[in-house]
């Protein structure tokens, strides 16, 4: 492990990389876990407001869970998680669509799990790249529990 709680300072920030959205991921996720019409049902979703199929809000989160692990979860020395006290959809997702993730500490305290531990405050947030430079469309904000160096 290369990252501990002591290297959570509140501000840090971490670049979690890129996902494209590809549409038949999207789909088998929605049909699965969130067949919602919007999500599911092309004809209906085109004539609808939306204009198109829209990804599910839980893809988005799974998808932001996916490069925190990849990025920062496996090089940190990670205990679980008490949750997440935030989740924000901001935008409709699409196939195509290009999001960038970022992962802010908001905060850094000592856990009562133990002098082991220590408690971040995390904000994580999914940014469209692509087509439309900037846009966020996911934000997140929840604990984790992180080990603290050896001595």
């Amino acid at each position: 492990m290369t990252l501990y709680f002591e290297d959570l300072t509140p501000g840090r920030t971490f670049d979690l990389g890129t996902v494209r959205i590809d549409e038949a991921d999207m789909l088998a996720f929605a049909r699965q876990f969130d067949p919602q019409w919007y999500h599911v049902d092309r004809e209906r979703a085109e004539a609808s407001s939306w204009g198109q199929l829209i990804a599910s809000g839980w893809f988005t989160a799974s998808l932001c869970m996916r490069i925190y692990v990849d990025t920062v979860l496996s090089q940190a020395a990670a205990d679980t998680s008490p949750g997440l006290e935030e989740v924000r959809w901001l935008a409709a997702v699409h196939a195509g669509d290009t999001l960038r993730g970022i992962l802010t500490v908001l905060d850094a305290v000592d856990s009562s799990r133990g002098p082991d531990l220590g408690t971040a405050l995390l904000r994580w947030e999914m940014v469209r790249d692509d087509p439309v430079p900037e846009q966020r469309v996911l934000r997140m904000q929840g604990r984790g529990w992180f080990h603290r160096r050896p001595r």
